[in-house]
């Protein structure tokens, strides 16, 4: 009997910086040679470049900066063998490969068959499609290769058993949204029990822009049962063990992370795609406007957890419809947090451009409009603190109110990155509740009090919108499963509600095209996941 030790190098690239994606590799490579227990060592799709890379794809100096790459690791993997992921062409055909190097070599490659286009995907763009099984010798096993999508779908696997494998490595990387690890497991069982062998299976970790991936890299045996996970959003090298006896492969069980339940899940991606934006961006930190709503209270415990308190800075820009409770509670969950903390009241700002205006406002009444100018200086104090300081504005909408365009362009959309971008309102009450089990930072006030702008007396949101768990259903249905006006009306949802609703989705997409990016946590954000033209003839609610 054989045993072998493989790596799983569960690792957070830095899309397009390919000399520093390939040091973490060669690193990697040199520890485990150091450490002299490895065989094989595991590196995420498209880890030189990291992923998704989109158009720098096209950049000509590409494939010279990967051919380098290539020239580096081959020459790290001296006494291992290694899979590792890159683009590259071939017969004038860009090709999404997974490289196996041993003892100085490229040894031999495999071009990924199943390229995704849907969702936050478009490798079609991209990419060529691979059509053929790589099997090869690894340690005495025979060893199948493919890469991330190739998973999901039965025809790689019945081509690596017709070749003649008995173990299979995917290489992946494979972004976060609620409950998708445990549907990459059912998948990684099915395609073992088909194949009849064990599945070694690596995923990115880290945010880039809107997504997060979420790691939670794994082991399942021949019958598709979990024999090893690594933790979740958490970068690392995580080892694992299979025994070859009578040309049959059999994982060890290992170590096994338990996932995350959904609420703490959705909590560390945001935290992880607060921290990478910011890091990999090269910002000192963040300013954010708190006004003692909920929303502005998760997005401050979130950068919180993410950087640091001494790289947040708070600042309330109270105006005479802030209520005293508003200001108390900011300052209580600034102090908590231990962050700096401002007031800044925007009442003369207000005043200053009510005066330049009166001539061109007068003979109307007071409106929307009113209400967005208090907004809007408010974005014009956060933005010019951002600018005065470098660091970036967080805005605080979430997934509801983006959803609808309950917010003010140019006002409290003005910023960098938006923390609940994909976050119901619904949930933000859950992750409000969550955070505080872990340390009550968040006041109790917070989180029960009825959710207002306070852009007007006695303003409550639902004012202008139904209730958020009426809304956020009638929202899920319409954004992420395409329903229709009379099949969410079927759900028991009152017409009027749902053809409100809709509308007001359909009308707003201008607005979110000018919105910042944010973490996506579900399976169907705004921006890469949702492409809507802003200028149609659809009529609302078909």
């Amino acid at each position: 009997m054989t045993e072998i030790t493989i790596a799983l190098a569960q690792l957070n690239p830095l899309v397009g910086d390919i000399p520093g994606n390939t040091d973490k590799v060669v690193e990697t490579l040199d520890k485990l040679r150091r450490e002299g227990r490895t065989a094989l060592a595991l590196f995420p799709e498209l880890v030189l470049t990291g992923y998704p890379p989109e158009d720098l794809l096209l950049r000509p100096s590409l494939e010279t900066r990967v051919e380098s790459a290539i020239g580096r690791v081959a020459a790290a993997t001296r006494g291992l063998t290694a899979v590792v992921g890159y683009p590259r062409r071939r017969e004038g055909v860009l090709l999404n490969m997974a490289g196996i190097f041993r003892d100085g070599k490229l040894v031999a490659e495999y071009a990924k068959q199943y390229l995704p286009n849907y969702q936050v995907f478009d490798e079609k763009r991209y990419f060529g499609q691979g059509d053929k099984a790589c099997v090869i010798d690894i340690a005495g096993v025979r060893t199948a290769i493919t890469v991330c999508e190739d998973i999901w779908h039965p025809q790689p696997m019945v081509q690596a058993h017709k070749a003649g494998a008995r173990l299979m490595l995917n290489i992946n990387a494979s972004p976060f949204h609620r409950n998708k690890q445990a549907e990459r497991r059912d998948i990684l069982a099915t395609r073992a029990a088909e194949g009849n062998m064990p599945i070694v299976y690596v995923n990115q970790v880290g945010g880039q822009d809107e997504l997060v991936f979420d790691g939670g890299s794994m082991v399942v045996d021949d019958m598709g049962h979990l024999a090893m996970q690594a933790p979740m959003f958490e970068e690392g090298i995580y080892s694992v063990a299979v025994t070859v006896e009578d040309g049959g492969v059999r994982a060890i069980e290992g170590e096994v992370v338990p996932d995350p339940d959904l609420i703490p899940s959705v909590y560390q991606a945001l935290v992880t795609g607060v921290r990478d934006y910011i890091n990999k961006n090269g910002f000192p930190g963040v300013v954010l406007g708190l006004s003692g709503g909920i929303d502005s209270a998760v997005t401050l415990a979130v950068a919180v957890d993410a950087l640091g308190a001494d790289r947040v800075e708070a600042v309330m820009l109270p105006f005479r419809y802030t209520s005293r409770l508003s200001q108390d509670v900011a300052a209580e969950e600034a102090e908590k947090l231990g962050v700096e903390y401002k007031v800044i009241g925007i009442e003369p700002i207000y005043d200053t451009f009510m005066a330049a205006l009166e001539e061109e406002f007068a003979g109307t009444e007071p409106d929307t409009t009113e209400q967005n100018i208090q907004a809007r200086a408010r974005g014009v104090i956060l933005m010019a603190i951002s600018n005065k300081k470098g660091v970036l504005v967080l805005t605080t909408g979430n997934k509801s109110e983006v959803a609808v365009g309950y917010a003010t362009l140019y006002g409290d959309m003005a910023g960098g990155f938006d923390v609940l971008k994909d976050v119901p309102k619904t949930l933000v009450y859950e992750l409000a509740r969550y955070r505080n089990t872990v340390s009550p930072v968040i006041p109790e006030e917070v989180i029960t009090r009825p959710p207002s702008a306070e852009l007007a007396p006695d303003q409550k949101d639902e004012d202008s919108l139904p209730a958020y768990p009426v809304l956020d259903r009638i929202l899920e249905l319409y954004i992420e499963h395409d329903c229709s006006a009379a099949t969410i009306i079927s759900e028991g949802f009152e017409p009027e509600d749902v053809h409100r609703v809709i509308r007001l989705v359909d009308i707003n997409e201008y607005k979110r095209r000018q919105a910042p990016i944010g973490v996506r946590i579900t399976r169907r954000g705004f921006g890469r996941d949702r492409r809507y033209p802003v200028t149609n003839g659809w009529k609302p609610g078909e």
